[in-house]
């Protein structure tokens, strides 16, 4: 079915205990992509300046990700951010960012696109979501990411787009901070009641919680990986999967949502196990399944 991403496309340059990848290839839109390539094909909207490096033609050969949605502009620049991990890698340090094209008016989605069943609208200001969600006719299953940042100083267009959207995914502080709650159930259940019908909590090395508005709930460990180099786009990694696998099966119950978690958990495994997308370029469809029937062992009793 098909699936569409709308977020970031941008320069990193990253530190952590392991090493230092500079001015490689990053962005919200880029790891979910390459995450819900696995499982779906993807319809990516995102934009980035003439300056940028890379090009996306090249960063996704092989993989069923459409660029039509890519588009360049020849006076900007592509959004830059340079960030360190250290000790046990928990916690980015933004070290410095530059929004560059980020800051315009977002792209525009084309015409071609505007079918998508499944959309994931990654993180970027809460307006230029909702005015990116107003271009798609009649979505399936909307997902958002957002931020401490729109928490604080964008609440008002926040709850406007929660209104809009069947589920949020957040990471324990945002949800914390989005419902004033320390308590991770407790923060759930406060969200479900903002518009959302599921909220997934990324918890990092301790996993993730899936809750439903009609009460099921789900909780799940972190895939217990070995190799931890670059923790870098391991949440958009989650999401790509989650929603790659969703759009693969075709349905949204609470059963599927389960099983696409579980995909999520295992694909982000891959991602921090490198830099940048080193992690995820060199992984195949059967190594993820073989570690989602590991994590299934794992958890079973």
């Amino acid at each position: 079915m098909s699936l569409l991403v709308t977020g970031s496309i941008g320069i990193d340059t990253v530190t952590t205990p392991f090493g230092r990848s500079e001015n490689c290839i990053g962005g919200s839109a880029v790891y979910f992509s390459m995450a819900a390539s696995f499982f779906s094909p993807v319809r990516l909207v995102g934009v980035i300046g003439s300056d940028c490096p890379f090009r996306l033609s090249e960063v996704f050969a092989g993989r069923n990700v459409d660029l039509e949605g890519l588009e360049v502009r020849s006076l900007s620049k592509t959004f830059r951010w340079k960030g360190s991990y250290h000790g046990a890698m928990t916690n980015a340090i933004t070290d410095s960012v530059e929004l560059n094209v980020l800051a315009e008016k977002p792209p525009i989605v084309p015409q071609a696109f505007r079918d998508s069943k499944y959309v994931f609208l990654a993180n970027t200001a809460p307006a230029l979501q909702i005015e990116l969600l107003s271009q798609v006719g009649r979505p399936s299953f909307v997902a958002a990411d957002t931020m401490n940042c729109w928490i604080e100083g964008r609440a008002d267009d926040l709850k406007q787009l929660l209104r809009k959207i069947d589920c949020l995914v957040v990471n324990a502080e945002e949800a914390r901070a989005l419902a004033s709650e320390m308590n991770l159930i407790k923060a759930s259940e406060k969200m479900l009641t903002m518009g959302p019908k599921i909220i997934v909590i990324k918890k990092g090395e301790s996993g993730s919680l899936l809750c439903s508005r009609t009460g099921e709930k789900f909780s799940l460990p972190a895939y217990p990986a070995s190799e931890v180099k670059d923790p870098t786009g391991a949440g958009d990694s989650f999401a790509g999967a989650m929603m790659g696998r969703i759009a693969e099966l075709g349905k949204s119950d609470f059963a599927t949502l389960k099983q696409a978690i579980a995909f999520g958990t295992v694909v982000s495994s891959f991602t921090i196990s490198e830099f940048s997308l080193n992690g995820l370029i060199a992984v195949k469809r059967e190594q993820i399944d073989g570690r989602v029937d590991e994590l299934r062992k794992l958890t079973s009793f």
